[in-house]
C-alpha cells in the first residue's frame, strides 16, 4: 500500500471519525459522503474507491457507507 493511500485511508477515517455524531447514521453517511464529494479530487475520490473495492479491511464502517455512496451518485450528478 502506498503512502498516498495510507493517508487517504486515514483522513477518510478521521472525517467519519468527526461527522459520527451528528443525527442518524444515514445523516453522518450523508455528511461524510457530502465532504468527500465537494472536497476531494477524482483522483483522491477514484483511489479511496479503488480501494474499498479490493480490500478496504482499514475503513471504518461510516467511511465504507460513505465512500460505496460515491461510486452510485457520479452517474446521476452527470446529468
Amino acid at each position: 500500500m502506498s503512502n498516498q493511500l495510507d493517508t487517504l485511508i486515514h483522513m477518510a477515517n478521521q472525517i467519519a471519525a468527526n461527522n459520527s455524531h451528528y443525527g442518524s447514521e444515514a445523516e453522518a453517511t450523508a455528511r461524510v459522503h457530502s465532504h468527500l464529494t465537494k472536497f476531494w479530487a477524482r483522483s483522491m475520490k477514484q483511489q479511496i474507491i479503488d480501494y474499498l473495492q479490493n480490500d478496504g479491511s482499514e475503513l471504518s464502517p461510516l467511511a465504507r457507507d460513505a465512500i460505496s455512496q460515491l461510486q452510485i451518485r457520479p452517474l446521476q450528478e452527470r446529468g
